[in-house]
């Protein structure tokens, strides 16, 4: 056995010292740095056998390597697939975080009880009857899902071998343990070993891994930084918990795009699939009322029409209040300063409340002019004709510039019936005969004296 020794990790970033040091010289934090007893072995693998070596790889030319199309695994949930780029890849290494209570287990219970193969469930911070209340009241009826309870991981892949499972969830990778390192489980060194003892078992058994991550108070993955770098890829579970949707967001992936996001409904019975995210973004009241805009924007492939509501009212202190929920705060002021200097509205003295319903947040910025027409609307009191939505950046001049797949808006907003769509004057519209007015304009000044 190798001698065991002691070493220095920053419990915010991973980084590893020779000695104790009082601020991270990486992450700048401060009483970050503990000691940890890291004890090293010379066999280290998944497997109980050592008969088996693999051979060492040679170099080939780009020209002689084949490429095959990867076959995936449905996991039967579209929004899911949809995020992963199409459905898991074997040997692939997930991890999924989000806040405590958001949903993060109760997604990855239901899709492992509807799957047709067999699917290993690893707890370590619920009991079996814990689970089996949950999967009662989301599906009651699953042969093909088991349930382990257990952190450490020479036992859970001694369950493994005997199983032989087509999918492993870990929940949640901060639990377990390996007998390679002596210290506590959540720890820097454990996280980083049990990761990468998962990992090898992934890609030698070819069989897809799901984990299971805690977050910080700052909303980024808990354990060191390199934990995102080891595994295929990374998702963030976010959404508010006022609200019952639930939005799956794609930080890293290596077989798909990251621009992809799925929608959920939280219920009684688990989480249900949001096909068509406008039709539960926007509101169906019937009253007209000020300051309310329709913005046609895009997440990944997926056009999406959001409701966003302004509310403008004179400035009862001396400073105006500046508020932003789901949008740019730094963003709402340049519009403001746009409105104020190439418009000539005089909002200075004014408070102004941005807010995107249904509690997401976007950053495409195709949705400036709507929010100036939000705001305009909540100033003069005067609200925006049902049917009219807007997709169009405004520039700092008061331009109306051109955005991103304006095709896929226009289709997406005549879907949904809207009768006109304000877009910039140098688009490229490919679309022909189509059932919306496009009105193009160039100025922020083309599109008040169309509304008031």
């Amino acid at each position: 056995m190798a001698k065991t020794k002691t070493a220095f990790f920053c419990q915010n970033c991973g980084t590893q010292y020779a000695k104790w040091v009082g601020q991270c010289s990486s992450c700048k934090e401060w009483n970050t740095v503990v000691e940890e007893v890291v004890q090293k072995e010379e066999k280290r693998s998944w497997k109980t056998d050592t008969s088996s070596v693999k051979q060492a790889s040679k170099p080939l030319r780009v020209s002689e390597i084949t490429h095959e199309k990867e076959l995936r695994l449905d996991t039967l949930d579209q929004e899911f697939n949809r995020v992963l780029g199409g459905g898991l890849v074997p040997g692939s290494l997930t991890l999924l975080g989000g806040e405590p209570g958001i949903g993060k287990s109760t997604l990855l219970l239901q899709i492992a009880l509807k799957l047709p193969y067999k699917t290993l469930y690893v707890s370590g911070e619920e009991s079996q009857r814990q689970i089996k209340m949950r999967a009662d009241r989301i599906q009651p009826n699953s042969e093909n899902c088991y349930i382990l309870t257990e952190t450490k991981t020479q036992n859970i892949f001694q369950q493994i071998a005997a199983l032989e499972p087509d999918l492993v969830v870990i929940d949640s990778i901060q639990t377990l343990h390996t007998d390679y390192i002596e210290s506590a489980a959540g720890s820097i060194s454990q996280i980083r070993e049990c990761a990468a003892e998962l990992i090898k078992f992934a890609k030698e058994s070819h069989t897809p891994v799901i984990l299971v991550g805690h977050i910080t108070k700052d909303g980024t993955i808990a354990g060191p930084k390199i934990l995102e770098h080891m595994v295929d890829t990374v998702l963030q579970f976010e959404g508010d918990r006022n609200y019952v949707y639930r939005i799956l967001r794609s930080l890293k992936n290596r077989f798909g795009s990251t621009a992809e996001l799925g929608i959920y409904e939280m219920q009684g019975s688990g989480l249900r699939e949001v096909n068509n995210p406008s039709e539960v973004l926007i509101s169906k009241n019937e009253e007209d009322l000020s300051g309310t805009a329709i913005a046609a924007t895009v997440e990944g492939m997926r056009p999406l029409l959001i409701e966003i509501q302004a509310l403008v009212s004179t400035a009862v202190y001396g400073t105006p209040q500046r508020s932003a929920t789901g949008f740019n705060a730094k963003r709402l002021n340049m519009l403001l300063a746009v409105l104020e200097k190439r418009a000539g509205f005089k909002l200075a003295a004014k408070d102004v409340f941005l807010n995107i319903t249904g509690g997401i947040s976007v950053d495409d910025p195709a949705i400036d002019l709507a929010v100036m027409a939000a705001i305009l609307s909540s100033n003069a009191d005067i609200p925006i004709e049902k049917g009219i939505c807007f997709a169009a950046e405004v520039g700092l001049a008061g331009e109306i510039r051109p955005v991103q797949r304006v095709d896929q808006r226009i289709l997406e907003a005549e879907k949904l019936g809207f009768s006109t769509i304000f877009v910039s004057k140098n688009n490229k519209i490919g679309l022909k005969n189509t059932g919306i007015q496009i009105r193009k304009v160039s100025k922020i000044e083309d599109v008040v004296d169309f509304l008031f």
